[in-house]
Parts: C-alpha cells; sequence; structure tokens
C-alpha cells in the first residue's frame, strides 16, 4: 500500500474544505450534483472519444497502482540473473533450460529461450529491445488518458460555469433561482481545476512514475541476458545490475 498517495489525496482535498470553513464559509456549498456531472461526465466523455476502448479500460484498471503499486523486485531480478550466469558459465547455456518452467513472466521466458537457443548478443539485445518499446508505449499510452482528463477538467468546468450564468440570466426576474445558478457556476469551475490538479495530473505522473519502474526492471534483465550470452564474469554482471535502482 501507497501511503503517501492517501495522505496526499487526503491532504490536498482536507485543506481545501478546511479552508473554506475558516473562511466562514458552509461545507454544503462546496457539494453542487449538477457540477459535479456536469464536470465528471463531460471530462469521461472527452477521453473515451480520444481513445480506443482497450486503452480506456487498460488506463481505469491501471488506476489501483496508485495505491497499490505493480509489485517490482529489482533485487530478485539480479538474484535471478546471477543464478544463471552461475550455471551457465558452470554447465553451459543449454543447462539454463530447466528454469524456463518456472518463469511467469513472458519477457523473461522469451529472453531465456532466446539465449538458450544460441541468440548473439547484438541480436539478442535487438529483439528485447522492441518487446521493451512496445510494453513501454502500451504502458504509457493507457496511463496517459488520465493526463488527458486533466486537460479536459478545467475547460469542462469553465462550460459547466457558462451554464450556470446562463441559467442566472434567464431567471433575473425570479430572485429565489438566482442563488443555484450562481452556485453551481462557481463550483463547476472549483470541480474542473480541483479535480484536474488534485486527481488527474497527480494519477498520470504517479503511474508514469510506476511504469519507469517496471520498465527499468526489463531493462535491467535484457543487460543480465546480453552479459551471460557475452560470457561475462557473475560478479561483474551482478554489480552492473545493482547500479539500476541504486
Amino acid at each position: 500500500m501507497d501511503k503517501i498517495s492517501i495522505v496526499g489525496l487526503v491532504l490536498g482535498i482536507g485543506t481545501i474544505v478546511l479552508g473554506q470553513v475558516l473562511e466562514g464559509g458552509h461545507i454544503g456549498s462546496l457539494f453542487q450534483p449538477t457540477a459535479l456531472l456536469i464536470v465528471i461526465g463531460g471530462t469521461l466523455g472527452a477521453v473515451m472519444l480520444q481513445s480506443p476502448l482497450s486503452t480506456f479500460m487498460d488506463g481505469m484498471r491501471m488506476v489501483r497502482w496508485v495505491f497499490v503499486p505493480p509489485p517490482i523486485s529489482p533485487k530478485g531480478v539480479i538474484d535471478q540473473i546471477t543464478k544463471w550466469s552461475h550455471l551457465s558459465r558452470k554447465e553451459g547455456l543449454l543447462a539454463l533450460e530447466g528454469q524456463i518452467a518456472a518463469l511467469r513472466d513472458p519477457f523473461s521466458r522469451k529472453g531465456l529461450q532466446l539465449l538458450i537457443d544460441g541468440a548473439e548478443p547484438d541480436r539478442l539485445r535487438e529483439v528485447l529491445e522492441v518487446d521493451i518499446g512496445t510494453y513501454e508505449a502500451q504502458l504509457k499510452l493507457s496511463a496517459k488518458i488520465w493526463e488527458s482528463a486533466g486537460g479536459y477538467a478545467p475547460t469542462i468546468g469553465i462550460l459547466g460555469a457558462v451554464m450556470g450564468l446562463i441559467h442566472v440570466m434567464e431567471n433575473l426576474s425570479d430572485p429565489s433561482k438566482l442563488g443555484a445558478g450562481i452556485a453551481v457556476a462557481f463550483v463547476a469551475t472549483i470541480y474542473g481545476v480541483g479535480s484536474a490538479n488534485l486527481i488527474f495530473l497527480p494519477v498520470a505522473k504517479k503511474l508514469l512514475a510506476n511504469i519507469e519502474r517496471l520498465v527499468g526492471v526489463r531493462e535491467m534483465m535484457l543487460d543480465g541476458l546480453v552479459g551471460i550470452a557475452n560470457g561475462e564474469n557473475p560478479r561483474i554482471i551482478e554489480s552492473r545490475l545493482q547500479g539500476y535502482f541504486g
């Protein structure tokens, strides 16, 4: 559980609500269902319009990484590569064939199989770099739907504000309806700007940071496999891989 994400979300929203109270305002005035519907519905529609269904769904599922980051174990990968390096140095590359069955990660399985099949180091790097590039591009495309939401939300909030003001202008002769229209106008702007800067954009940045770590682990795996293919000393390989994450 990423506790700092929870603390940050609560702190960001909580201070705004607290500020409203300290200024003498009522908390209830910040809750306008109509403004919320306009901003969230409009932003969601815009994001769905720009994205393929698969990318949109992947981005929605990926949001859990903000609070529960994907399991990343650089030390586990280093230990695994070091083990393979020692084994191949003692018994040859074919001795690694028995290790494939225990691997669940498709990238690791593919890399190890290429190594066992005797792929040249340059060819091994070339093939796996394509896999890494595709993997990174797909993840970033999904994560960026949140960045897009952060761009659309303030504009949708302004649309909500304009709609509220139109409602006010239409009811100038009926003072009892003016308050609701003005409230929707201002609160819609708050929802648009607030959701973009407190939720959507921070979520996008957090997801991209997690993606960088996932890609880093794959690059580390690639480096180790190429080192084994080159017949490097296991200690040298281990020492170099330890530099990836400090």
